[in-house]
Formats: C-alpha cells, structure tokens, sequence
C-alpha cells in the first residue's frame, strides 16, 4: 500500500508541477484585462455665422470689403461656418433672408447695410437666442447690436489730400443717399478740403443708390464738365474711378483699396478693414461675453484707415496727413471742431466747440464749401 501511496502522491505532485508551468506560460495567473479603446472627444460644435449683403461680393467695394471680413473670420476663428447672401434689397426682403439664416442654424447674423434695420430687429424679436448685429444702424435690442466705423475722420484726411492737389479748386462729389452717414462723409471731406483751400468748393452729385455703376459713372462725368479736377466718393463701385481714369484727373477711392481700378488717377482710398471686428464679435459669443451696444470704431482701432498715399502727392502733404492721423488717433483732434457754418452762411458750431457724437451721427445739414443741396431721403 505504501508503495501504491507514494506513486499516487508522485503523480499528483507532476500534475500540480504541470498545471502550475502551463498558468505561467499562458500568463493567465496574472494578466490584466484589456483597456477598453479610449473614448472619442467629441468634436467643438461649429458655429454658423451669417452674413447679408446690398451689393455684390464682386463690387470692388462696400460688399467686397465685408466679404473680405468674413473670409478674414473663417481663417482665424476655428469652428466657424460662414453663410451669406449678396444682392439683397433693402426693405421687406432682407427680412426672408434673414429669417432663411435662422433656419439654416446661424447663431450670429451680420446685417451690412443701413436699410436692414427694420428686417433685423423683426426677426431678431422671434429669435431671442441668435444674436444680430447690424450695421450703420442705431437700433438696438437686448439681442441686436450696431456697429460701424468714424470714417468721417479718414473722410477729412482725404480732403486734405483733395485740397492740396486740386488746380481749379472744384472738386466733386459722388453720394448715395442723402441720409445723416452719407452727409457726414461729405461734410467731413469738405472740412478737410476747407482747412487747406479756402477757395475750393465741392460738388456733390447723388445717384439715390448704394451700388449702380451707370449711374455713378454719369454723376462723375457731370462732374468733370462742371471743372473738378479732384473726385471722392461715398458709393460702392469702382466706376468713378475708371471714369476719373480715362479722362485723367485725381480720385480717392472709397470703401477697399481701389488703386487697381485706377492705377494713375487714383490718390488714396478710404477703406473698411472690418475683419478683426468680426472676429472679436464671434469670439465673445463663443464666450457668453457678447453683450449689446452700439460700437463706433474710432481710427484708433484701425477699423478705418487710408491706404498709401500716391508718390503724385507732395511729401509736405503727406507729413500733414500723417502728423493730422496721429493726433485724431491720440484723441487730440476732432475735425468736426467750430467754427463751423452751414453752406447757406449760418454759424452751426461756434469756435472752440465740439460736435457731440449724436450730433455728429444724425447730422442733416452741409456744411460751408459744399455745393448742393440736401434733397428728401429715398431710402
């Protein structure tokens, strides 16, 4: 029995022995449970930005130079998906369109022209959580900002230049509407011209449109018959400028750069640089910070500005433009300073004073130096 026991005990020690080398080999007595894969990260929610424009993205100018903000905005906000609609009518369109931008998921809506106000505060009334910003307007809401530009001060600057480079001290004037930030830019380049020229007078011709290249192109011819030698404008197309291109006399360009269109004649231009003001706008609804307000971006800001001054100008021009751009920048200079009359001899700003910035802003009157009258708005 002893001998049976011992080969039993033998044979359970080499299965033992064997199991023990097989749990070993096989790693199971300590293997660790496979990691289950990581987890995706869920990817940032893109945010649909819209935008509605009056003109063409093709016109050279006002439009041309938000698109410009836009594309300016896609490449440097990530997650951000921009819709818009060009050519768009003021009045009672634009609110469709704008209503198409809510239903297509956009969370912040652009406005870029003056007779989208009423369009933008209706459908911003219906659409609490969107936010409207609108653009050369003044009404507000708790989901509606505005927003726009003191291009009356580069206005003046180019006045500077007009004033200086003008031979038969009349110099013209292509305007759209007759309504206060039409006004304001014409009065201002006036100063501007008046401050260096006494003698100058400037011709306003308005062409009762934002965008109609026939139409500014025959306001520019009319004026080059009554003797203006320098040409500014406060319309949309590049067509004054060839105009003032083909028959040889100076122009400032108006809304983007628009040396291209008219590589001798052209002097300056007077642009919109409006890429960074929608970035910071987005990114303060990425946030929660947006809030809002009216915004009316000084020079400062460099959300208006001129371009390079054409070697044509004298370099004594030039200093003035620069040393006059320092001080509006520092806040040292404001050309809507008295005295200031209207263009019918009346004392408006008396010497020493200011025009307040609501004063300044709902301005309906021209000042001395302009040659025209303020005709009913058609909007």
């Amino acid at each position: 029995m002893s001998s049976l026991y011992r080969m039993r005990k033998n044979l359970f020690l080499v299965t033992l022995l064997v199991f023990m080398l097989v749990m070993v080999a096989s790693g199971c007595g300590n293997k660790t449970a496979p990691a289950p894969p990581a987890a995706e990260q869920p990817k940032a929610e893109k945010i649909k930005v819209g935008f509605v424009y009056v003109g063409s993205i093709g016109d050279g100018g006002w439009t041309y130079a938000h698109d410009q903000g836009r594309k300016y905005l896609e490449q440097n906000v990530q997650n951000v998906e921009t819709i818009f609609y060009e050519n768009v009518p003021e009045g009672a369109d634009c609110e469709r369109v704008i209503n198409e931008l809510v239903q297509k998921g956009c969370k912040v809506i652009f406005t870029t022209s003056f007779g989208f106000s009423d369009g933008t505060i209706e459908v911003a009334k219906k659409n609490p959580n969107v936010v409207f910003m609108h653009c050369s307007g003044d009404k507000t809401a708790p989901n509606v900002g505005v927003y726009f530009g003191r291009m009356q001060d580069a206005k003046y600057l180019a006045g500077l230049i007009a004033g200086k480079m003008t031979k038969t001290n009349k110099i013209g004037f292509v305007a759209a509407y007759p309504i206060p930030e039409v006004i304001r830019h014409l009065d201002a380049f006036t100063l501007g011209v008046r401050e260096v020229n006494p003698k100058a007078t400037v011709k306003v011709v308005w062409v009762n449109s934002w965008y109609d290249p026939a139409k500014e192109k025959e306001a520019t011819k009319s004026l080059l018959e009554a003797g203006c030698d320098v040409l500014d404008q406060d319309s949309d197309s590049y067509a004054p400028q060839q105009a003032a291109e083909e028959k040889g006399i100076f122009c400032i360009g108006y809304d983007s750069d628009m040396r291209k269109y008219a590589p001798t004649a052209n002097l300056t231009s007077e642009v919109w640089d409006w890429g960074p003001y929608y970035v910071k706008t987005v990114q303060d609804v990425i946030a929660g910070t947006w809030k809002s307000g009216n915004y009316w971006g000084p020079m400062s800001d460099n959300i208006v500005k001129l371009t390079p001054i054409s070697d044509r100008v004298p370099a004594d021009v030039k200093k003035l433009v620069e040393d006059r751009t320092a001080e509006i920048k520092a806040g040292k200079f404001e050309p809507f300073t008295g005295p200031i009359k209207d263009n019918t001899g009346k004392v408006k700003v008396e010497a020493g004073q200011k025009m307040s910035n609501a004063d300044i802003w709902n301005i309906t009157w021209l000042v001395e130096g302009v040659d025209g009258t303020v005709p009913a708005a058609k909007p």
